[in-house]
């Protein structure tokens, strides 16, 4: 029988808690849901408003891996959602507003994506997003040096950037902007990562063709089209260990020399928020929002 829990006043069931998820490390689904809990006051404010896409992972990352974009069958009614606009036509999707939401959607066992934009204004971006993956033999250590740059050309411009680990082999920087559509947000991403690359020509490259990314750093600017979706911060991976998509300071990012250095798992992460807070905050102020130059 599924154990029923009560959050925040809400019935929620959580299943095969003892189920192992992560064989390199022995991490249960009960581990995932408690690190959920537990992350909830830092997770929450990068979710809510925001439509998400569930990467789902039931049998752990060496199973089956599919996205799920609509609302899943037997979502419960207190769960809230939304219609969105698709190239296909409106759907709907889920909100993670609150605490009992957030269990829910974790006992799915799933990757939290999210838009570059609010529900309440589909049309005008609020984040801009650089993904840099490195191609072997090429690490984080090498995206670090690429974020660096970036950091300081978008600050040229007057947009202040935040690091996170891609919870992978990569790193990806964001920054809150405002008064632009995820069309010219993209057209100025695409801007800085040609910039880049003519700036290091041997480190960057800009385009996805797969044969010019060995042992380069992609900078991928489209992930700010409107229609795609990035881990959000905090999630964690399917990957084979329980790795997370974790936030960091701009002074780990310059002293990384090593990939073991920004590899950081489920029980990193309260530690590093009891240190840090949450580094990512100053996303969530409006106030700080850049406009485009």
């Amino acid at each position: 029988m599924t154990p029923i829990t009560e959050v925040d006043g809400r019935r929620v069931a959580l299943s095969n808690l003892e189920k192992v998820l992560y064989p390199a490390t022995g991490f249960t689904k009960g581990e995932l849901l408690h690190y959920y809990a537990t992350t909830a006051d830092v997770l929450l404010p990068h979710l809510r408003d925001r439509p998400v896409s569930f990467l789902r992972y039931p049998d752990g990352p060496e199973g089956q891996v599919f996205f799920t974009k609509n609302v899943p069958p037997g979502t419960p009614e207190w769960v809230t959602t939304a219609e969105v606009r698709r190239s296909e036509g409106p759907a709907r999707m889920v909100l993670v507003q609150d605490l009992a939401s957030l269990m829910w959607a974790a006992n799915l066992v799933a990757e939290f994506h999210t838009h570059q934009w609010l529900v309440g204004a589909p049309d005008e971006a609020d984040r801009i997003v650089f993904d840099l993956d490195p191609g072997a033999p090429a690490t984080v250590v090498q995206c670090c040096e690429v974020a660096l740059w970036l950091r300081e050309r978008l600050a040229a411009d007057g947009i202040a950037a935040y690091a996170k680990t891609s919870g992978s082999k990569g790193l990806h920087l964001l920054a809150a902007v405002r008064g632009a559509t995820g069309e010219r947000v993209s057209e100025y991403a695409k801007e800085l990562a040609v910039a880049a690359e003519r700036a290091m020509p041997r480190l960057v490259v800009h385009r996805m063709t797969r044969s010019l990314r060995p042992g380069k750093v992609f900078v991928d600017w489209s992930q700010n089209a409107a229609r795609k979706t990035t881990a959000t911060p905090y999630t964690l991976r399917a990957r084979r260990e329980p790795l997370v998509s974790a936030p960091v300071t701009w002074e780990e990012v310059a002293q990384c020399r090593a990939p073991a250095r920004l590899a950081f798992r489920a029980g990193d992460i309260t530690p590093r928020v009891q240190d840090h807070g949450d580094l990512l905050a100053p996303l969530l102020d409006a106030g700080r929002a850049a406009p485009l130059p």
